[in-house]
């Protein structure tokens, strides 16, 4: 799976030349097979034509012009001479031109008899089980002598000469047509062709197909980068979404289903941004419209004589007091519109854990090697101090780890404290929840520090996770989205 491109550009120029090859391919295996056939009925229908033709004239022609018109009608190429019994005679390799014997018996009007000799059938024949090779022949007396001609494999008495070395990459052999004279001789016709062993490569096809296939690889690869190019930018612009930057509305530009889902995605941003700036409102209005009445019951409180009575009342007060200002809080916090920008994890982290030290609490931070981060500083420092204030409240100390794997930055918080019972380590990041028995309303506030280092850490496109650790504490552990080192903030570019 190494070899699959990890991109959708990449996958589909791969599909679209895996199968461009493979038609290709067996398209030039039928080619080439139908170009062999070609050539052989070239070669049979050529030397049955010429021997037939020549036939002709012999017939008409007196006998005693014959040799001379034979004679005459030859070529480097092709071979003639009279004899009294036919040159060609049945053989292995003959099998393969009888679908043709009967057309070229029907063609011409004339009995046609076709030999195909390879040169392994001239080594088994000129070549004796366990001797030497045989002496060449004699020729008969009455065929005279033909003038030099390209070298043929079958002498024209029908032997074959003593095998030579092959040809460097292809097999010789000789096509004999014999046909029959009216007077009972027999008008004989060879040629030379040279049988590929194996298929013969067809280079120009080949180099013509590559053209081919690399014109074609230019072409889509250019059309298919510029199909994927509005989904890289909606990719990008999801991603940083989802780490809380402010994205502007993409253009409606590409195929159709692009431009659906391009729309579809702006719709959903605006939907969203309607959504959170609607609930947190809500959450500011609610909170400061309960400040007045919460005022005015304190200040009736003060006027009840009994002062037990009036302290329940005046507590109960505060504690409403404290829930409407983290619920402000809250509010303020989710409509902030930091900037992001580039910082050093590693810095971050050890100035908090400095200040929280400087405070006189147990807050240690392990050395990290520098680690960019493109964040809202602010927002992330606020996350991870409501984690180390609720690790030191409840553990007693705060210990910070950050780390680097191939899914981005993990920051750790450990604590020593009791921890939290596993059915209810979710339920531990709803609103105002608290655990009566190990987080005390007096040093477990309004319940409200994880949900809010929660949202800000999930408006990074982060995750928040607690779990028991087996030597006991709690750990609170904080994985951030990678994000590319160079990328400069949205807003910025």
């Amino acid at each position: 799976m190494r070899l699959v491109p990890r991109t959708l550009h990449g996958r589909l120029l791969l599909l679209l030349i895996g199968a461009l090859l493979v038609t290709q391919a067996a398209t030039l295996v039928i080619f080439t097979q139908e170009r062999r056939t070609a050539i052989w009925q070239t070669n049979l229908v050529g030397l049955v034509e010429r021997a037939t033709s020549v036939a002709r004239i012999l017939e008409a022609a007196p006998t005693t012009l014959r040799e001379s018109l034979v004679e005459n009608a030859e070529s480097p190429r092709l071979r003639l001479w009279i004899s009294d019994s036919s040159a060609a005679a049945p053989s292995e390799a003959t099998a393969q031109l009888i679908p043709f014997l009967d057309e070229m018996n029907l063609m011409t009007g004339r009995r046609v008899l076709l030999q195909l000799i390879r040169r392994s059938d001239s080594e088994a024949r000129a070549t004796p089980a366990g001797g030497p090779p045989a002496a060449d022949p004699p020729l008969a007396a009455d065929i005279p002598p033909s003038p030099p001609l390209e070298p043929f494999l079958v002498r024209r008495d029908g032997s074959l000469p003593p095998p030579g070395p092959p040809g460097p990459a292809d097999e010789r052999s000789d096509l004999i047509a014999s046909i029959p004279l009216p007077d009972g001789g027999w008008l004989n016709a060879q040629t030379g062709i040279r049988l590929p062993q194996g298929e013969a490569v067809p280079w120009p096809t080949v180099f013509s197909t590559g053209l081919m296939a690399l014109a074609i690889f230019l072409i889509l690869g250019l059309t298919t980068r510029n199909a994927m190019r509005p989904l890289n930018t909606l990719a990008t612009s999801a991603e940083a979404l989802g780490r809380g930057a402010p994205v502007a509305p993409l253009p409606e530009r590409g195929s159709e289903e692009v431009r659906r889902l391009t729309k579809a995605f702006n719709e959903m941003q605006n939907r969203l941004g309607r959504f959170v700036a609607d609930r947190t409102q809500m959450l500011a209005a609610i909170g400061h419209d309960l400040r007045t009445p919460i005022t005015s019951l304190r200040l009736r409180a003060e006027l009840i004589e009994d002062e037990e009575m009036r302290g329940k009342i005046v507590g109960t007060l505060e504690e409403m007091q404290s829930m409407v200002e983290a619920t402000l809080e809250f509010a303020r916090e989710d409509s902030r519109s930091e900037e992001s920008r580039m910082v050093d994890l590693a810095s971050l982290l050890s100035s908090l854990a400095d200040d929280h030290a400087d405070m006189g609490r147990s807050v240690t931070f392990a050395d990290a090697e520098r680690l960019p981060y493109l964040c809202r500083p602010t927002a992330l420092r606020r996350a991870i101090d409501n984690l180390v204030v609720n690790a030191v409240e409840h553990g007693g100390s705060a210990r910070i780890a950050l780390r680097s794997d191939s899914g981005g930055p993990v920051i750790t918080v450990d604590d020593d404290g009791p921890g939290i019972p596993a059915e209810r380590l979710e339920e531990v990041f709803k609103p105002f929840v608290r655990l009566e028995a190990s987080r005390s309303r007096e040093t477990g506030g309004v319940g409200l520090g994880l949900s809010i280092a929660r949202s800000i850490l999930l408006a990074h496109g982060g995750e928040l996770a607690l779990s028991n650790r087996p030597e006991g504490g709690l750990r609170a552990e904080v994985r951030l989205p990678a994000v590319p080192t160079g990328q400069a903030p949205a807003e910025q570019r």
